[in-house]
């Protein structure tokens, strides 16, 4: 039987460069009942919104040394944990995970926060669900920007990669989620800082909502969310509204890279886009100036 499980409060005490207050919104969930999601709220409440959305791995934290360089650039910033990870409530069975719920939860919290024209910087799996909720729900969002992702349909040339990569993270004994940040970067992180991705996590039965990510991902055609991702690209192939793409340079010529939004998105063309050295997959991490300093350009854009 399923449990809705909730991360104690005192691990999230003194996470270096981690002080911002925790924000709350119920999901209504027809299995569950209501579930809580938490987001990080910092900046004035009447000025524009850039919204932030992390990836595998990793939770809100993932922003910190982000949200106060684009709050001193007097945006509003808003940064959720997905139903799973972060301060937001867990799921005890990774079966209660899928990829059309995320993708609901996400919506539901969009629309409690009444999103509207509002500029999403969509990392990793932050693109993967953002960019399906901008085909079904454009009214949401007026600039995006993305970092090494894309909008999965079930033919990625990268799926062998990925296969491999899944296959060792879960034969590891604990389920990583600090380490598979640090193995991502290019600047190490320091043991406190691999803590504090861990701190949502107090033992493996937390871990369900991670644990499942890799395998509800629609690398192939026979899984379930690529009909209706495949929809959903069908219309981000004619989206006009401005579309950045920020990407680690090293990822440019593979699977992982740009090409495939550049050629396709009409609201790329003319942007500043950009490739950005000294950057693991973690981005966010390597490079969290320039990638504050190039959104708050794009969204004043």
């Amino acid at each position: 039987m399923t449990h809705i499980i909730r991360s104690p409060e005192e691990r999230f005490a003194n996470l270096p460069d981690y002080s911002f207050a925790p924000h709350y919104v119920q999901i209504p969930d027809s299995e569950f009942g209501e579930l809580r999601m938490h987001y990080l709220d910092e900046g004035p409440r009447d000025a524009p919104i850039i919204l932030l959305l992390h990836g595998q791995g990793c939770w809100s934290y993932i922003y910190r040394k982000m949200i106060p360089l684009l709050v001193d650039g007097g945006m509003r910033v808003i940064a959720p944990d997905y139903i799973g990870f972060g301060r937001s409530d867990k799921l005890s069975d990774t079966e209660d995970y899928s990829f059309e719920k995320h993708v609901a939860w996400l919506t539901t919290f969009f629309d409690a926060m009444n999103f509207r024209g509002i500029t999403a910087y969509l990392f990793d799996w932050g693109g993967f669900f953002g960019l399906r909720i901008a085909a079904e729900r454009p009214e949401f969002f007026e600039r995006i920007a993305l970092s090494n992702t894309q909008l999965p349909t079930g033919d990625s040339p990268g799926a062998e990669w990925f296969l491999n990569w899944r296959t060792e993270q879960f034969a590891l004994p604990e389920f990583p989620q600090g380490e598979m940040v640090n193995d991502g970067v290019f600047h190490k992180l320091s043991p406190e800082t691999i803590a504090a991705f861990d701190a949502p996590y107090p033992d493996e039965s937390f871990k369900a909502g991670p644990r499942r990510f890799p395998m509800i991902l629609p690398i192939s055609p026979d899984m379930d969310s690529v009909p209706e991702n495949r929809a959903a690209w069908e219309k981000i192939c004619r989206w006009e509204k401005p579309v950045l793409t920020l990407f680690t340079a090293s990822f440019k010529n593979s699977a992982m890279g740009p090409a495939k939004m550049l050629d396709n998105i009409p609201g790329t063309r003319g942007q500043d886009h950009a490739m950005l050295d000294e950057a693991g997959f973690y981005i966010v991490e390597d490079q969290p100036l320039d990638l504050a300093d190039r959104l708050l350009k794009f969204a004043g854009s």
